[in-house]
């Protein structure tokens, strides 16, 4: 049993701070090349705190330093199915110079954790391990087995992580039938008396494309009537100012049931604006989640200022509502229009659950027992995560990362944001709900 140089026995609550600063100080940076400098170190840090309370961690290593690591957790009832925990290592990069504070300093300034991952996801990952730890240090077996996995590479679609795992090792995840993960848990102060924690419990479909339009290439001086930037161009154009339909999925008209019940009034979908205008910070993560959406990220072409180049490129970052897959594609291929080739650089899935269920009621115990006023409410997240590879297995998954929030927060700015940091009360409230929901899941 761990204790502190006063005597004290030392809880979850005592070392989650550190855990987190240390995962940020591990620069996981994922370029999408394999030049990312540390996702076997963190692994490697994972293994060795879950080692020191007595698991057996596994290391897997699916290409050169893009490593994971799993451990099992023996449960009380060994005859009901397990739980997931997973969170990933990896983070995308950050320009130290925007910051205010170094990105992989991990430094406290505010009340807050700074650095690169701080929400996305090395809070959750450092809670996971502080509960487990804790737990492990004063013989508390959870209810059910519980599998920990600690992930490389979602951050580039989890090719060399949670695919990897899920496609050359799911016996891994032998009798596990729900998760819970990253993106969800998070507080929304609607008033003195009501608090929302979004748990996130549908997700958008992806479609990451390149755009190809081929011409005749030429001289510069000459009038030039194919030329293949100017037709990508207009359609990128076209494709990036269209408008997508809002379409009332299961997962927003319950969200909407759920936030006019605690606003006292009927939300009207077809009236979203007016409802966005009501939800301060998380207006654009809840907003983004209304339609399918299709954003130009990068344009390539050419190589001298007087060549007419014979190719043009473009990639878009499409994401599509669950049940929408053909619909969106359809719309896509009117917009860019026949002289433009559209194909798919990374494409996953959209998922959808239900919100009821034991483990959504274990959330919604533990949240209240830290918080009187927290109500749980599904929402859907515009993006993916690594559940859409473990859900090939059939396991049921939430985005459950307990933090309640300063209302004046930009939480939802902080993800792939400038400047990311968590509060280190937040992550000590996570730290209790994460361990009471184990002991009720």
């Amino acid at each position: 049993m761990s204790e502190s140089q006063t005597g004290r026995t030392v809880t979850g609550e005592d070392e989650v701070v550190d855990l987190c600063r240390d995962l940020i100080r591990i620069d996981t940076s994922n370029y999408g090349d394999h030049s990312g400098p540390g996702e076997r170190a963190a692994a490697e840090y994972v293994a060795e705190k879950l080692a020191e309370v007595g698991l057996e961690p596994q290391f897997f290593e699916s290409h050169k330093g893009r490593a994971s690591t799993v451990a099992r957790i023996e449960g009380e009832d060994r005859s009901r199915p397990g739980l997931l925990i997973h969170g990933h290592t990896d983070v995308v990069p950050a320009n130290a110079e925007d910051w205010t504070h170094h990105p992989f300093s991990g430094e406290i300034a505010d009340g807050c954790i700074w650095g690169r991952g701080a929400v996305d996801m090395k809070d959750m990952d450092a809670m996971t391990l502080a509960v487990v730890r804790d737990r492990l240090r004063t013989g508390r077996k959870p209810p059910r087995d519980i599998v920990l996995a600690f992930l490389a590479d979602e951050e580039a679609g989890g090719t060399y992580g949670a695919r990897y795992l899920v496609d050359h090792h799911p016996h891994l995840f032998e009798g596990v039938t729900e998760a819970i993960s990253e993106v969800g848990g998070f507080s929304f102060t609607v008033n003195e008396k009501v608090r929302l924690y979004l748990i996130e419990t549908a997700q958008k479909g992806m479609h990451w494309m390149k755009l190809t339009v081929d011409g005749n290439a030429g001289h510069g001086s000459m009038i030039h009537k194919d030329n293949a930037i100017t037709e990508l161009s207009e359609a990128v154009g076209r494709l990036g100012r269209h408008e997508f339909p809002v379409r009332v999925t299961k997962t927003l008209r319950s969200f909407l049931d759920q936030l006019g019940d605690a606003l006292g009034t009927e939300l009207d979908p077809e009236d979203m604006d007016a409802t966005l205008a009501k939800l301060g910070g998380i207006a654009k993560l809840i907003g983004a989640s209304l339609k399918n959406t299709a954003n130009p990220t990068q344009l390539g072409a050419g190589y001298k200022v007087n060549v007419i180049p014979g190719q043009a490129t473009a990639h878009v970052d499409g994401r599509f509502l669950p049940g929408h897959e053909e619909e969106f594609l359809a719309d896509l291929d009117r917009l860019l229009g026949p002289r433009v080739k559209r194909e798919d650089v990374h494409a996953d899935k959209a998922l959808e659950t239900t919100f009821d269920g034991a483990l959504v009621e274990a959330m919604q115990s533990a949240l209240q027992a830290e918080d009187p006023i927290a109500r749980a409410v599904p929402y859907m997240l515009s993006a993916g995560t690594d559940a859409k590879s473990f859900d090939d297995l059939g396991i049921r998954g939430f985005g459950f990362a307990p933090l309640k929030l300063p209302p004046e927060l930009d939480f939802a700015g902080m993800f792939h944001g400038v400047d990311e940091r968590v509060p280190v009360d937040g992550l000590k409230f996570g730290v209790r709900v994460l361990d009471r929901f184990i002991e009720q899941s």
